[in-house]
């Protein structure tokens, strides 16, 4: 069901693909990867395992797997296609955006990624200011001990 599922995105799609977080087999290597970036996919996400690391990173296609094994992957494993999966909990949707970079995956329903886009753009712009602040020596770090104090905590300084 995975290779259909690449033979059915179009370019710029993300495939997600739940395999219940197993780790005994990959789920896709080196040639699966050649494939899916050939057709232009955005990239790929797993909740199971892949094989091939280093030429997958050299293919520059994102890719993001619970983990890495020898073990090649199986063709004859049960799956469907367009269908809402959950990925640790994360339920992700047939069209929902789907964002990845080193720290990890997310997923934002379709319906809310304009309204999820405004708040993230407002708190970049929060995080660069206190980033200028503390680069400039003049963060105001106050809060620290405001909240140790809203918590009954002492401590020596």
């Amino acid at each position: 069901m995975f290779h259909k599922a690449l033979d059915m995105a179009v370019p710029g799609d993300v495939v997600v693909v739940d395999a219940g977080g197993d780790l005994t087999n990959a789920m896709m290597g080196e040639l699966m990867a050649h494939h899916a970036a050939a057709l232009g996919l955005a990239g790929i996400v797993i909740n199971g395992a892949i094989r091939d690391l280093d030429e997958i990173r050299k293919l520059g296609l994102p890719v993001y797997a619970a983990g890495v094994t020898h073990r090649g992957p199986y063709k004859d494993g049960p799956g469907e296609i367009n269908v809402p999966v959950s990925i640790d909990g994360m339920v992700v949707m047939p069209g929902d955006l789907v964002i990845g970079d080193e720290d990890g995956v997310l997923c934002v329903p379709r319906d809310q990624a304009e309204e999820i886009l405004r708040t993230a753009n407002a708190k970049q712009s929060a995080e660069l200011e206190e980033l200028a602040q503390i680069r400039a020596r003049k963060s105001d770090r106050s809060w620290v001990d405001r909240v140790l104090s809203q918590k009954n905590c002492s401590f020596e300084p």
